[in-house]
């Protein structure tokens, strides 16, 4: 099993930033993908950003594309979303997930989840 535990969700206002934090725990984190997903209230789980194995390949969803920034630290067992230029409807628990194998932006394709971190967005 994997453990994922995120952290650095918060409250803030339109504009700002906030840095999100996944440690993982239990097996090889360098063995697999990592992605990041959001859940609005009323809404589906829906794709944020992902990073292969290596950190050399990255996707972002065009929702966020130029404002967030995914990354990996294989040493620290951890993966990381920068979210920069904040907007309200970037509000949303956010979940970070693990997959054995290549990048993939489907949720179905995550083997383990989080337990999710609350981004609040102020206008």
């Amino acid at each position: 099993q994997l453990q994922l535990v995120e952290s650095g969700g918060g409250l803030v206002q339109a504009g700002g930033s906030l840095r999100l934090s996944c440690v993982a725990s239990g097996r090889t984190f360098s063995s697999y993908a990592m992605g990041w997903f959001r859940q609005a209230p009323g809404q589906e789980r829906e794709f944020v950003a992902a990073i292969n194995w290596s950190g050399g390949t990255t996707s972002n969803a065009d929702s966020v594309k130029g404002r967030f920034a995914i990354s990996r630290d294989n040493a620290k067992n951890t993966v990381y979303l920068q979210m920069n230029s904040l907007k309200p409807e970037d509000t949303a628990v956010y979940y970070c997930a693990a997959r054995s194998g290549g990048l993939r932006v489907g949720a179905p394709f995550y083997d383990y989840w989080g337990q999710g971190t609350q981004v609040t967005i102020s206008s």
